[in-house]
């Protein structure tokens, strides 16, 4: 079989990619995946009492990408939905991120904006670096908070103490002085309409894109003939792993069916000091949903380990320089993208804005945002 390009994996990655050399390259395109559906770590279906589940945790798309809204707009309609998380510390609930309410419930107190400001300053440590997730936070706002809110989830996550842990990891975490309890700000904040998988599934629906699902890449490397092969996979996988495994951080979701309207009062529970699960997720904040019972799911982390489904790299400097050894191996056939191809993290918005203004080779388009 003679093709244009190959593409392991139709997740959100693959998916855009297959979309934009089909439409605009006139390209014939086959994307491959070992699952028995499209859409990666972004799946979802609705069970039987009509909920819909995210069977890879909770996948919240924001963006101020108005190219990146325009271009998946094209696909699905939005469902509104302002995400909104709380975490559970000594039985009690919390907004997160941090912000004021968060301070004043915690502490007792009654503080305004600018007397959280002066309590920041009083008590986060004063440090020349920042050096791992612990220095970050604690230079933001001290070691009490970083104890109560954040040192034992992230460890939990990772599977590593907080020392060992790039700063990158949890600087995209805000810390408010107002009362805004939405977990984001972006410009654009929604779910599609009818679901992850459906909005893929419209991004594949085109003439020049063929589907073949239940297929490992390795069992048809050798029968398929293809100018340019996109991988989305490991990175270390594709090469069988010559260099040694690189370590992922992966979850296991533990779902559970109540006979109830609601089992929490948002979508997220955190749960950073007790239990070993990070969170639990309600799916029915996402969507109205008239069901008499509720499903949720407890995110029980793997750590940072040699996964069999590898999920979210770890960028410790170690790490990184491993995959730069498998990511400066000569092969003008293939191209690395996506958080395991390239050992990156990228929320969705990010993976779209890349492949949309990029041609995989480097060159960048010109920012079209208004």
């Amino acid at each position: 079989m003679k093709i244009d390009a190959l593409i392991v994996g139709a997740g959100i990655a693959g998916s855009v990619l297959a979309r934009k050399l089909a439409e605009e390259q006139g390209q014939q395109i086959l994307v491959v995946d070992k699952r028995n559906h499209v859409g990666g770590y972004c799946y979802d279906y609705r069970d039987e009492n009509g909920i819909l589940i995210h069977k890879y945790g909770p996948h919240i798309f924001r963006t101020d990408s108005k190219e990146v809204w325009k271009f998946l707009s094209r696909f699905t309609d939005w469902q509104d939905y302002q995400h909104k998380v709380l975490a559970n510390v000594n039985g009690h609930f919390y907004p997160m991120p941090i912000n004021l309410d968060t301070v004043n419930q915690y502490l007792g107190t009654q503080y305004t904006a600018e007397d959280v400001e002066e309590y920041f300053e009083e008590h986060k440590i004063s440090l020349i670096e920042i050096n791992n997730v612990k220095d970050v936070i604690e230079s933001q706002i001290g070691p009490e908070f970083y104890h109560a809110f954040f040192e034992h989830y992230t460890e939990k996550q990772w599977g590593l103490p907080c020392e060992e842990l790039p700063p990158e990891i949890v600087a995209r975490i805000p810390i408010r002085k107002n009362r805004d309890d939405r977990y984001f700000t972006h410009c654009y904040q929604a779910l599609p309409k009818d679901g992850y998988t459906n909005m893929i599934q419209n991004i594949l629906d085109h003439p020049n894109i063929h589907i073949l699902l239940n297929t490992d890449f390795k069992d048809i490397k050798g029968a398929i003939e293809s100018k340019h092969t996109y991988y989305s996979g490991p990175i270390d996988e594709y090469y069988n792993y010559c260099y040694g495994k690189l370590p992922y951080r992966n979850v296991t979701f533990k779902f559970e069916t109540y006979p109830v309207e609601q089992y929490q009062p948002v979508s997220v529970v955190n749960y950073p000091n007790n239990y070993d699960y990070t969170r639990i997720t309600e799916f029915k904040h996402f969507y109205p949903s008239r069901s008499s019972c509720t499903v949720i799911a407890k995110e029980i982390p793997s750590g940072g380990g040699y996964c069999n489904e590898s999920a979210y790299p770890i960028p410790t400097s170690v790490n990184k320089e491993l995959y730069r050894k498998y990511a400066s191996i000569p092969n003008k056939k293939v191209t690395f993208i996506g958080r395991l191809g390239e050992y990156k993290y990228y929320s969705m918005d990010q993976i779209v804005e890349y492949i949309l203004r990029n041609d995989i080779s480097g060159r960048r388009k010109e920012k079209t945002d208004g």
